[in-house]
């Protein structure tokens, strides 16, 4: 067709986003209890703040409290400049600003995943300090844009295409993401309309970073189609057939796992072989990041070759994922492997600590000093066999003892909790303070992925 030489219409400048908006994202993501209690993750970027201050009006109308967390990386030489004048701003809204410095060594690959790691952690620890239950961050709709485009890039699977989810259950605390489906420039308009500043992270414009480069491709790739819009509503679709996948899973492991309090799980064979594939392969990815403490699944590839290995007459024991999977009769049993156990723990009097990703340790103050946890292994099974009974031993399968926590003083095994093995009486007062509890990173049931 012709150029009929109209010009096209000019683009209305973005909104800002006002307080019955943001009430009605929030009122999707609750309920919430009386007067809430909120923490904002503030990187000082406009998502950020703009989250802030919409967060801190709809909190007070409600009675609550909230505060807002700046995690400084200190990887830039400006970081804790910017950390201290994202602070201020913050404070005239009265949305008591605390700054959490990221202490330690860093690495030195794999940079940004660390600091992402440890900016959830510093958060989350913060919010179970203080008794804090919801934790916002900022992400919006140019983000769950990017995250899609970044997933196919690897090459993932319905999980990961369905990309940011509203609302996800931490082991501490919900995450929520309330502008999800808002777009940037609307919350940069709210900042506008206030005359409020934010910082410009420069990493957002860095080549070296796939992010940064995708964030620069979304206008042409719009041109032909691919908008911001279409991508993140591509997310919503994709979002419905996972919740619907998860459902279906759920239902199987409720029927199919019994998960043991010493870290193991046994598996109906006959349920899982009789299930659809996808299910099958997703129930066998939960029990292995379950088992194994993980913070992630295995990789899908791997899943795939335990399944096919697994669902034939004559398995064979196989490891995955730091797991190990041995048929036992009609059933599974998984394990964790004793090679990828994590290091010991250092024990000390009122630690609260996780060791290997598995168990959640907490002392009271009267626990000796000396005193470490770590994996049982066969070297610790000769030493306490002479201590353990035929009930005992029928207890826990000779595969599982290999993995068990155990108490260790130098090279003596002191007590290990999931045998009955405690420390000989009298002489190690304090031990009743000390619990060893299977509590994984990753739950076999977990939340549903949100859709709002």
């Amino acid at each position: 067709m012709p150029d009929s030489g109209a010009a096209s219409p000019a683009r209305q400048p973005a909104a800002a986003l006002s307080a019955a908006e943001f009430a009605t994202l929030m009122a999707a993501l609750g309920p919430f209890e009386s007067k809430p209690r909120l923490a904002i993750a503030a990187s000082g970027g406009a998502d950020s703040v703009a989250l802030a201050i919409l967060a801190g009006d709809w909190v007070a109308a409600q009675g609550g409290r909230i505060s807002t967390l700046i995690v400084d990386h200190g990887l830039r030489a400006e970081s804790a400049r910017e950390a201290a004048q994202v602070a201020t701003w913050l404070s005239r809204y009265r949305l008591r600003p605390q700054i959490l410095p990221w202490a330690g060594p860093r690495p030195r690959q794999g940079v940004a995943a660390a600091a992402r790691a440890a900016r959830y952690a510093l958060l989350e620890d913060w919010c179970a300090q203080q008794g804090v239950l919801h934790l916002l961050v900022g992400h919006h709709r140019e983000d769950q844009a990017e995250t899609l485009l970044l997933r196919l890039g690897r090459g993932s699977g319905l999980d990961g295409l369905a990309a940011m989810a509203p609302i996800v259950e931490r082991r501490q605390v919900r995450l929520l993401r309330p502008l999800l489906g808002v777009p940037r420039d609307r919350l940069r308009a709210t900042l506008a309309a206030r005359g409020q500043p934010w910082v410009e992270d420069p990493s957002n414009r860095d080549p070296t970073q796939a992010r940064a480069r995708l964030r620069a491709a979304l206008p042409a790739l719009g041109e032909d189609g691919l908008t911001v819009s279409r991508l993140a509503a591509t997310t919503g679709h994709l979002g419905q057939a996972r919740q619907t996948l998860e459902g279906q899973v759920d239902s199987l492991l409720a029927a199919a796992v019994l998960v043991h309090p010493a870290g193991f799980i046994r598996l109906k064979h006959s349920l899982v072989a009789a299930a659809p594939a996808e299910i099958a392969l997703r129930v066998l990815s939960r029990c292995a990041a379950t088992v194994s403490g993980s913070a992630y699944p295995p990789r899908a590839e791997g899943v795939q070759g335990l399944y096919r290995g697994l669902v034939r007459p004559a398995a064979k024991a196989r490891t995955l994922g730091g797991c190990r999977f041995s048929p036992l009769g009609q059933e599974v049993l998984i394990c964790r492997e004793p090679a990828a156990i994590g290091a010991p723990l250092p024990l000390s009097p009122a630690i609260s600590a996780h060791w290997d990703g598995r168990f959640r340790v907490r002392a009271g103050p009267r626990l000796p000093r000396g005193l470490s946890i770590a994996a049982l292994g066969s070297q610790g099974w000769r030493r306490i066999s002479d201590r353990t009974t035929p009930q005992m031993r029928r207890k826990l399968p000779i595969s599982v003892r290999a993995g068990l926590p155990a108490l260790w003083r130098g090279d003596q095994v002191v007590a290990v909790p999931h045998l009955g093995i405690a420390p000989s009486a009298g002489r190690h007062a304090g031990f009743s303070d000390l619990d060893i509890i299977f509590q994984p990173t990753k739950p076999l049931s977990s939340a549903q992925f949100a859709i709002v």
